[in-house]
């Protein structure tokens, strides 16, 4: 329900954002389309997988370690929220590799912050991104996953926001408390930034790119996003295939 509630609130600001021009008339139809397929898949489908046949993988291969693994609530939330963070991020910079960069490009066509491009990417894509394995796998492991799911539908919502065009000022009380550790809109702008070279890889902390010299920071955005791509339509939905 936080996901939900998140994506609802940030589409309706989105829409009646009187400082910013008409979403609709940024967006192509093909980019409207593109848009509406990723959030389908990766908010419905994926998670369908998740739960009935991820899961049932793991069952099939690890029958006897079923809720076999007991947390304290804080530390099933840190496996969440801090630990498969920590595995996106090196998830995140394998894709902007010269080898994996053909499944990734597609997310870096998106030139305008919004939270309606946050699943911009081929559909095969969604197969290589960890969150699908590794979710499913603490959810068959975790005795009691509450905590966990929480993590995870916190990462989901900061997702959403980092891709929309919301970013805090800098002097408001909002930047001062999560500045220093989250990684904010305008952060992840400069990764979206059109030549596609200044790091931010990370997904909720700030840490991991500070630790391995990847984070870039500005309180200003950069001038453009988005790549130049000449894929179709259809390749940009199911590219390689």
């Amino acid at each position: 329900m936080l996901v939900f509630f998140t994506f609802v609130i940030l589409l309706a600001l989105t829409l009646t954002n009187s400082k910013q021009p008409f979403i609709w008339q940024k967006k192509s139809r093909e980019d409207w389309l593109l848009d509406g397929i990723g959030l389908f898949f990766q908010g419905i489908i994926i998670p369908f997988l998740q739960i009935n046949v991820i899961f049932q993988l793991y069952q099939l291969l690890l029958p006897d370690t079923r809720a076999s693994l007991n947390l304290y609530p804080i530390a099933a939330f840190s496996l969440s929220f801090i630990f498969v963070d920590y595995l996106y991020y090196w998830n995140h910079r394998l894709f902007h590799t010269r080898k994996l960069w053909f499944m990734h490009q597609v997310h870096h066509t998106v030139t305008e912050m919004d939270v309606l491009g946050t699943s911009r990417n081929t559909l095969w894509t969604s197969f290589f991104i960890v969150y699908l394995w590794i979710h499913s796998l603490f959810l068959y492991l975790l005795q009691e996953p509450y905590w966990y799911i929480l993590g995870i539908s916190l990462s989901s919502a900061l997702d959403l926001w980092r891709h929309s065009n919301f970013t805090p000022k800098v002097n408001s009380w909002l930047y001062y408390c999560f500045s220093p550790w989250l990684i904010l809109p305008q952060d992840h702008a400069w990764h979206h930034s059109s030549n596609c070279d200044r790091g931010n890889y990370g997904a909720n902390l700030k840490l991991w790119d500070k630790i391995h010299g990847t984070y870039y920071q500005s309180d200003n955005l950069p001038d453009s996003l988005g790549i130049n791509n000449y894929l179709s339509f259809t390749k940009k939905l199911l590219f390689p295939f």
